[in-house]
C-alpha cells in the first residue's frame, strides 16, 4: 500500500577536508554560488550516493533492484522486462519507426535475454501497444527501487513509458559560504620512460587537489503521495529511504570525500496526504545559527540547529 501522508524533509550534512561534488567544466573545483560563495551540491550527485547504498545493502532483494547504475544498458534492462512478461519489446522514441503514427508503431521480434532485440517487426495497435508499454512499466516500478522511489525516463530506444517519482531533492546549499582550496601535489614516481626523462630524472609531476576545509549543507526533499500511489511507494520503501539518506556516506569513502557524514534529517510529517501546511513555511521552522560569527565553522558543533513549534496536523522527526 502507498504511503497516505505528505513528507517534507531537511538533510544536515557536512563536508570537512573534503570535495562533495567537483564541478568537471571546473578542473573539478567544488560547486560554488558565483554570488554569494555558498556550496552547492547537485540532487543527482546525492541520488547516486542513495541508490549505491541501497544496492549494497539491499542486494538481491527483491523489489530492491537499482536501474540506474554504473555501466548499465538501460535499453536491455527494459528488453529483459519485455522478455520475462513475454511480451515483445516495443520500440521507442530513438529507433526507427517513431516517426509512424501510433497506429502504425512495429516492435522487432522477441531477443534472448540480456540483448536488445532487433529484427522483423510485429505490427501493434494503438491500443496494444499502450497495454504493452504499460505492463512493462509497471514491472519496472515494482522491481526497482530508483524508478519507485525517483522516477525515470524509459521512453527512448525501447518504449517502457515514463515515470514521475513521489521522492523529489533540491540543490544542496551550504549554511555559509565555502573557501574552496586547491592544494598543490608532487607525486615521485611517472608512469612512463618518456616522462623521467622529460623530467630530468627527477620524477616530479605537479597537480592539485580540491577541497572545502569546512561547509554544513542543507538539502530539502519532499514525498508526494498522490504520486506514490502511482509508483507504489509504500512504508518499507519509506524506512528504507531515511535508512539511505542517514548511511549514504558510510560506504563511499575515498581520498576526496573521507570526511562526508550526514548529521540530521528534519521530517516534517503531515497528517494526511494534502498536507497541513506549505513545504516553505515548515522549512522556515528551522534555525541554524553558527554560535560565534566571529570564527570560520569547522565542525557541527560550532552551530545550534533548532525547529520552531509545528502547526496543527505536522510532527517534526529527527532522524540521526
Amino acid at each position: 500500500m502507498a504511503i497516505q501522508h505528505r513528507y517534507e524533509f531537511m538533510i544536515l550534512f557536512e563536508a570537512t577536508d573534503s570535495n562533495p561534488n567537483g564541478d568537471p567544466d571546473a578542473g573539478n573545483a567544488p560547486r560554488t554560488d558565483p554570488e554569494t560563495g555558498h556550496g552547492l551540491i547537485t540532487d543527482a550527485c546525492t541520488k547516486r550516493k542513495i541508490r549505491d547504498y541501497i544496492a549494497r545493502a539491499h542486494a538481491g532483494r527483491p523489489k530492491y533492484g537499482i536501474y540506474v547504475q554504473s555501466g548499465a544498458v538501460l535499453a536491455r534492462t527494459k528488453s529483459d522486462a519485455y522478455s520475462a512478461l513475454g511480451l515483445d519489446v516495443v520500440a521507442g522514441e530513438s529507433e526507427e519507426g517513431a516517426e509512424q503514427s501510433e497506429a502504425e508503431q512495429s516492435v522487432p521480434a522477441p531477443a534472448p535475454k540480456g540483448k536488445v532485440a532487433k529484427g522483423k517487426a510485429v505490427k501493434l495497435s494503438a491500443e496494444d501497444r499502450k497495454a504493452r508499454v504499460e505492463a512493462v512499466r509497471r514491472k519496472m516500478m515494482a522491481d526497482y527501487a530508483d524508478i519507485r522511489f525517483f522516477g525515470a525516463v524509459m521512453s527512448n530506444a525501447v518504449d517502457a513509458g515514463q515515470v514521475r517519482g513521489p521522492v523529489q531533492l533540491g540543490i544542496a546549499r551550504s549554511v555559509d559560504p565555502v573557501m574552496p582550496t586547491a592544494l598543490a601535489l608532487t607525486r615521485c614516481a611517472v608512469e612512463t620512460e618518456r616522462e623521467a626523462e622529460a623530467q630530468g630524472g627527477g620524477n616530479r609531476t605537479m597537480g592539485k587537489k580540491w577541497i572545502v576545509p569546512y561547509g554544513l549543507y542543507v538539502q530539502r526533499g519532499y514525498i508526494v503521495p498522490s504520486l506514490a500511489e502511482d509508483t507504489g511507494f509504500g512504508e518499507e520503501d519509506l524506512a528504507i529511504l531515511w535508512e539511505a539518506i542517514v548511511r549514504m556516506f558510510d560506504d563511499d569513502r575515498s581520498a576526496a570525500r573521507g570526511g562526508m557524514a550526514v548529521r540530521e534529517v528534519i521530517v516534517f510529517k503531515h497528517e494526511n496526504r494534502l498536507g497541513k501546511a506549505r513545504a516553505h513555511e515548515l522549512f522556515d521552522r528551522v534555525k541554524i545559527v553558527r554560535k560565534d560569527p566571529g570564527k570560520p565553522a569547522r565542525a557541527y558543533a560550532d552551530y545550534t540547529v533548532f525547529v520552531d513549534d509545528m502547526p496543527t496536523g505536522v510532527e517534526c522527526l529527527r532522524i540521526e
